[in-house]
């Protein structure tokens, strides 16, 4: 699926990469390698509470942990990434909302008492869409048994409406999500707390979550109301302090600078968690100078869950462990139950129903479809029909769930759409009904739309021979020279980017792909 954000990051790209060699868990304590099945079912490590995998990837998890009291494991900034796209192989990419289940279900099938926070941001646009998703995604955490779940920027950037529908509490069901600073139309502990308090495994754990002012600044919505957010805290700190808790964490959207700044004046916190900070997470929490407060960073992408092992109400206590949400950990059933419902909503809904007005491509050309340069582009035109670009709507019909309907993925599986931004050009594909001949990733999305040259070549206008030719030429490309290199590189990155295609970075990743697509010089 096309999803969202394009970055090449080299860290995260390795590590990407990295796992494409792990498709077992290896439980340390036994000689057996056990393929990790799916399901809700939860795979037991072994007694010593030990996950492994190759050392040159990531080392074992929770190494010489013993049970903790509480196992905290802290997420966030989704970013929209719901589940890996799955285009390189799921064995090769990190993060979901599946693997993260497995994560919070194999530790609690070790008894160990799980408590799931989250500081927020998981969508990263507006529409209704992303409203949909982050209906989704608001589910799927409640599914989970989060305790307590921030707003990020991005969130808060949706309709308050549809927002205040997730998060709300539903009949004597009290709701995970907290904003301290932020609140929906007006402040109301009652719709959206202010706090958390969350009692497990015999320990107190108070919980904040603000909105770094920085952060607020990015969000123009009429419908909210802000605090600062060291007002917040001030104001909010005396209650948890009442309740006698035994931790006292901070969710802080926010940059790093502006989190550890509130760290410093409220050092009461023994946990930041910082939606500021690098693409991956460090291998260990930082110790803010000055305090004896932990800094959490989660990187980005939902690629990585933090979990502190809490073993009395001393922060010396504290153990910490980066975890990858990579291929030892299989499929959920009930994500993939939500995934599906949300799914089914973007088919029942449609591109109409999204929002998505096709737009003029530049020029004002259209798409023809691959057929009408068949009757002259005979041969390069049946090494296309050769190639999985020819049947790219298809592998999403395939897909569980299908996502045929979804337009993050149908940008860069159809022709003639914006594949970075996600909407149809005029012209571009539709659906199976009304666009058969736009199915699949056709000639004209590297080439251009060809309506012009086809409707000249074809006689159906009249066009001189300069005319001919100048519309030949906006469809020509060339592998001559270096920048003609770079510019058929570019196209190609547009949807074989970091996020959907690792192993294609352009340059030499290029000279590899290229022979199974190669059709210049056929006609």
């Amino acid at each position: 699926m096309k999803s969202f954000l394009l970055s090449r990051l080299l860290p995260a790209a390795l590590l990407c990469l990295a796992a494409a060699a792990l498709a077992l868990v290896i439980f340390r304590g036994g000689s057996t390698a056990h393929a990790q099945p799916a399901g809700d079912s939860p795979t037991v490590p072994s007694a010593a509470n030990h996950w492994q995998r190759p050392a040159s990837l990531e080392p074992t998890l929770f190494a010489d942990w013993p049970r903790p009291k509480v196992a905290l494991v802290l997420t966030g900034l989704l970013q929209g990434y719901i589940e890996p796209c799955g285009c390189s192989g799921k064995e090769n990419e990190q993060g979901g909302l599946s693997r993260r289940d497995r994560l919070l279900t194999d530790l609690a099938a070790q008894n160990w008492t799980v408590v799931a926070l989250d500081v927020g941001d998981q969508v990263r646009r507006f529409g209704r869409q992303q409203e949909i998703k982050f209906q989704a995604v608001a589910d799927a955490l409640k599914t989970m048994g989060y305790r307590a779940v921030g707003l990020g920027p991005n969130d808060l950037r949706l309709s308050a409406t549809e927002l205040l529908a997730s998060v709300a509490p539903v009949g004597n069901q009290p709701s995970p999500f907290v904003s301290t600073n932020a609140a929906l139309f007006a402040f109301d502990p009652k719709t959206l707390p202010l706090d958390q308090v969350i009692e497990a495994g015999g320990l107190k754990i108070g919980v904040l979550s603000v909105l770094g002012d920085e952060q607020r600044s990015q969000v123009n919505n009429q419908d909210l109301q802000f605090q600062p957010a060291d007002k917040a805290i001030a104001d909010g700190l005396p209650k948890l302090t009442a309740a006698k808790c035994d931790f006292l964490v901070l969710l802080a959207s926010a940059t790093q600078d502006e989190s550890i700044a509130l760290a410093k004046k409220y050092p009461q916190f023994q946990i930041v968690v910082s939606a500021g900070g690098a693409e991956v997470p460090p291998k260990q929490a930082t110790v803010i100078e000055g305090t004896a407060t932990r800094l959490i960073e989660l990187g980005s992408k939902g690629m990585y869950a933090i979990v502190l092992g809490l073993y009395d109400n001393s922060p010396d206590s504290i153990r910490y462990q980066r975890v990858p949400l990579d291929a030892r950990f299989g499929d959920s059933a009930r994500m993939k139950r939500v995934l599906a419902s949300y799914q089914d909503q973007l088919k029942d809904i449609g591109l109409e129903g999204l929002g998505l007005k096709p737009a003029a491509y530049p020029g004002g050309r259209k798409f023809v479809g691959s057929q009408a340069c068949s009757e002259c582009h005979t041969q390069a035109y049946a090494v296309w029909k050769k190639t999985p670009h020819a049947q790219a709507l298809e592998t999403l019909a395939h897909l569980d769930p299908p996502r045929q309907s979804d337009p993050e993925c149908l940008s860069c599986h159809v022709t003639g759409w914006e594949p970075q931004k996600f909407f149809p050009w005029d012209g571009g594909y539709l659906s199976l009904d009304k666009t058969p001949a736009l199915a699949g990733n056709g000639c004209e999305n590297c080439h251009g739309p060809a309506s012009n040259h086809v409707a000249a070549e074809t006689f159906q206008i009249k066009a001189s021979e300069a005319d001919k030719e100048r519309y030949r030429a906006e469809l020509r490309l060339s592998l001559k020279s270096d920048a003609d290199r770079r510019k058929v590189i570019d196209i190609c990155l547009k949807c074989h980017d970091i996020d959907n295609s690792i192993n294609f970075k352009g340059g030499d990743a290029f000279d590899q792909y290229w022979p199974k697509v190669e059709h210049h010089g056929k006609d």
